[in-house]
């Protein structure tokens, strides 16, 4: 673990440092402002530090620089068992695969299970498998409907009292999605960052209660 860990941090540095990514059909890609910044990575690598967190879960996968964060934070606990699932649709058209060349570069791919499909497809057959993670982190389609559907679903796939880490908080859809289930499902903001026009980042937490909501519950949001 200490070696991959090591090998993360010279892969997530490089990039940074560059801020280019040269994928195995040999286009090159300008990483920033499309990855998040090393400024909301450093928050979303000790948030899951801080949450113990062992087995995470990614809408949106992108370049791999958030994921990068993830792996830092996952490997920092020494976790043998470490484990993250991401989904990406793009990943091998518009991103030309360069997070999982990432991966393989860190030499993380073997902790890692990918779904090269729609997020509202993969994540209701992660939940009819049974499967729990311990957090997630949301950057993947914008529009409100897309952003309520992963909310909705990693709601039920994220323990209780399990944190979900939402990107572009600065966009209405995104904020108005999110404050469905602050506003009806008891969730929490725990921290906002400053505004950002292009990375503003908010940190949920799921209820801790079970839903007892009668059927005609709804608070306006």
């Amino acid at each position: 673990m200490a070696n991959t860990l090591e090998r993360t941090r010279d892969v997530l540095g490089r990039v940074l440092r560059d801020g280019t990514a040269v994928a195995s059909d040999g286009t090159v890609h300008d990483l920033f402002p499309v990855a998040i910044s090393a400024a909301e990575g450093d928050s979303l690598r000790r948030w899951v530090q801080r949450e113990d967190a062992r087995n995470t879960i990614e809408v949106g996968l992108g370049y791999g620089v958030a994921a990068l964060f993830v792996f830092e934070g996952l490997l920092a606990r020494e976790r043998s068992r470490a484990h993250h699932v991401a989904i990406d649709p793009n990943q091998g058209t518009r991103f030309a695969n360069c997070g999982l060349q990432l991966f393989e570069e860190a030499r993380v791919n073997n902790l890692v299970e990918f779904h090269g499909h729609e997020s509202q497809l993969v994540l209701p057959r992660l939940l009819s498998e049974g499967r729990t993670f311990d957090f997630a982190f949301v950057d993947g389609n914008h529009r409100f409907e897309g952003v309520f559907l992963d909310l909705a679903f990693l709601g039920r796939l994220v323990r209780a009292g399990g944190i979900v880490f939402v990107d572009d908080y600065q966009l209405p859809a995104v904020a108005r999605a999110a404050s469905f289930f602050l506003s009806n499902l008891g969730w929490t903001l725990e921290q906002s960052s400053a505004s950002d026009p292009s990375h503003h980042w908010a940190v949920l937490r799921t209820s801790t209660m079970p839903d007892t909501r009668p059927f005609d519950y709804y608070l306006d949001f």
